[in-house]
């Protein structure tokens, strides 16, 4: 397996990226292919890696500075770090991208490299929250603002099977999110996504709010992208800011610093459960080829966590799973949504 690694795309690139190469390299013994500016990379490399793991160059001369319109600049850089690492997909020469740069710059490259799985309307960005119990597959969280509700019918779709292959949860519980449990409530979108769900033959158990997600009552929530971003950055920042917060009071006296000392492995496992590095990265579910965004501020450590998970979704065979499901399901879908 060979896992190509966007050398260009956190905030403080290529520095987290080419340790994460070098590291994932010596975890897992596969090459690891670093794709950006051969100039800047390639005496990083020399000093973190003397012990030559597999990891190896692929040049993209052409840099897409933060300030630039990811599509714009894809057009006029076409050998930019994220184009040639998805052309290294699409020539058989790795079997997953991962990038921590901007995800509208992910999502025009893979389209316009790799296309969508035959079918798919608008592929959707899937992230596993913390939940109740386990993880919980929410689709979008930022790809598509904007959505119709057959965008939503196949979300369920593709996020179902991605639990199944990546999380071995066979016939996972599908919620939608909306304002409140009754199938009444919500937006003009969740009113005309929620009957097409019905009639989906996946497990769909209705709206869902907040509590249920939380509360571990689904496996795979779906929503837009604009709602479901802002579902995900305030999760993270609340999660912070409970860690933050708790951090200060248990060092705030010496009985509580005592109590801090005897709890430490409990608080040593809820901050990895609630630390978005511990998943690192989400596949763009629906391009044809995985693709796996992170935060553009990923450290080395979560674009670790992202190869891993790129490197299950390969083992798993999760892209022809998506294939497969969305055909066999492609007369069904026809039936429920209109046509364009």
């Amino acid at each position: 397996m060979t896992i190509i690694l966007d050398a260009m795309g956190s905030d403080k690139y290529p520095g987290p990226e080419i340790q994460a190469a070098v590291t994932a390299a010596e975890i897992f013994g596969e090459e690891i292919i670093l794709v950006g500016n051969r100039e800047l990379i390639e005496p990083k490399l020399k000093t973190l890696n003397p012990k030559n793991f597999p990891v190896v160059i692929e040049d993209a001369p052409d840099l897409v500075e933060m300030g630039e319109k990811p599509v714009e600049a894809a057009r006029r850089k076409p050998r930019n770090s994220m184009a040639v690492g998805l052309g290294l997909i699409k020539s058989g020469r790795g079997q997953a991208f991962v990038t921590a740069g901007n995800t509208g710059a992910a999502m025009f490259n893979g389209l316009r490299t790799l296309g969508r799985i035959q079918g798919v309307a608008r592929p959707g960005l899937t992230a596993l929250f913390p939940v109740k119990g386990g993880r919980c597959a929410v689709v979008d969280i930022g790809a598509n603002s904007e959505c119709r509700p057959e965008f939503l019918l196949q979300f369920a779709v593709m996020g179902s099977v991605y639990v199944e292959r990546v999380l071995n949860k066979p016939s996972p519980r599908v919620g939608l999110l909306s304002n409140g449990e009754e199938a009444g409530k919500g937006n003009t979108l969740t009113h005309d996504t929620y009957p097409l769900l019905e009639k989906s033959g996946l497990n769909f158990i209705g709206n869902v709010e907040g509590k249920e997600l939380f509360g571990g009552e689904a496996d795979v929530v779906v929503t837009d992208g604009f709602t479901g971003n802002i579902l995900l950055k305030s999760s993270e920042a609340v999660a912070k800011l409970l860690i933050d917060e708790l951090r200060t009071e248990l060092m705030s006296s010496f009985p509580t610093r005592l109590g801090a000392l005897l709890a430490k492995p409990a608080f040593k496992n809820i901050k990895k459960i609630l630390d978005p590095a511990e998943t690192g990265a989400a596949p763009l579910l629906g391009i044809d080829g995985l693709v796996f965004v992170g935060h553009g501020r990923s450290d080395s450590r979560a674009l670790v966590s992202a190869i891993r998970v790129a490197r299950q979704a390969v083992q798993a065979n999760l892209l022809e799973s998506l294939r497969q499901a969305i055909q066999d399901r492609l007369a069904l879908l026809e039936t429920l949504t209109p046509a364009e």
